[in-house]
């Protein structure tokens, strides 16, 4: 007959481990050799990004979207700061605090970084089926959701689309 479905389950959550995590090493790989020849390290780019997607964010925020602690994200901050990326402006709330936000050398190299990585992705895909290409960003998608709520993270903007 067939396997049952625990069984059938545990094996098809080993073969999705090892896709996923095959294609996590190789994008990991893929980030470092790219984004490395513009100046800044990964840490870096992601909270280059971060704060381009998000607008001004003060520290402990930034440090949460990246699953970072505090005095880490500082120092990735601070190596932004000092290469005219990242910017700390006073928070209109609270005039005591401070908001990091990216300036326009900041932006301009996150879209050049980004333009790089999506010409690497459509590479990937303009050979493959729009039916399947569409069916597996859907999965993706919901692998995300179900790996963001199982760590209890509330943000989705790591599988949003940008304009």
């Amino acid at each position: 007959m067939g396997l049952p479905k625990k069984r059938l389950q545990r094996q098809d959550a080993e073969t999705l481990y090892e896709a996923v995590n095959q294609l996590i090493r190789v994008h990991q790989f893929r980030d470092r050799d790219r984004i490395c020849c513009h100046d800044v390290s990964v840490a870096q780019c992601y909270a280059l990004e971060t704060l381009v997607k998000q607008g001004p964010l003060r520290l402990q925020t930034l440090a949460q979207e990246m699953f970072l602690d505090k005095s880490t994200a500082s120092r990735v901050v601070d190596s932004l700061e000092r290469k005219g990326y990242v910017t700390r402006v006073e928070d209109a709330s609270d005039r005591r605090a401070v908001q990091l936000q990216p300036t326009p050398a900041g932006r301009t190299l996150y879209q050049t970084i980004r333009a790089d990585l999506v010409t690497e992705e459509l590479a990937m895909i303009k050979d493959m089926d729009p039916a399947v290409l569409d069916a597996s960003l859907d999965l993706l998608r919901q692998l995300t959701r179900a790996a963001q709520a199982r760590c209890g993270v509330a943000g989705g903007h790591a599988i949003e689309s940008e304009p």
